[in-house]
Parts: structure tokens; sequence; C-alpha cells
């Protein structure tokens, strides 16, 4: 079975709650990820309204066509790797 994203719906700060197409659902919080960031591109996502508007394509969680996303199963396993 692939593993994808069925939903991910923002919580609140940097936390996302997901749902795959599993069942499984995992609780996320990127905030960690976003404060050790080394690059503009991504540090910009440290704004909340930005960071908020997500979308899911192919399954996948994207920030404006791509610029930030994460391999599915880190997510699916509730880790982020700078």
């Amino acid at each position: 079975m692939i593993v994808s994203i069925q939903k991910a719906e923002y919580i609140d700060n940097y936390t996302i709650k997901f749902k795959f197409n599993d069942g499984k659902e995992e609780l996320i919080d990127f905030s960690t990820f976003l404060m050790n960031a080394r690059t503009s591109m991504t540090k910009k996502y440290l704004d909340k309204q930005l960071f908020s508007k997500f979308t899911i394509e192919y399954g996948d969680i994207v920030w404006n066509d791509y610029e930030m996303c994460f391999p599915i199963w880190n997510l699916y396993q509730g880790k982020l790797e700078n």
C-alpha cells in the first residue's frame, strides 16, 4: 500500500493534524523545524499566516508550489528532519 495524506488540518501555531489513507492520524509540530531552518525560503514560514496556507497535492502536503514539502513517510512516522 502506498501511504498518502488524505487530510491535513491546521490546528494552531505550527501544528498540523494529518490523516492518512489507512486511517492513521498524526499531530505534528513544525516549530522546531522552522526555527532551526537555515534558509530564508523556509524561515519565512515562521509567519503563521503563510504556514497555514498549505495544500494537499497528490497525497502530499506542499506550500507555495512545492517551495516547502516533506517526505510522506516521515510525516506518517511523526518525524521531521532538518
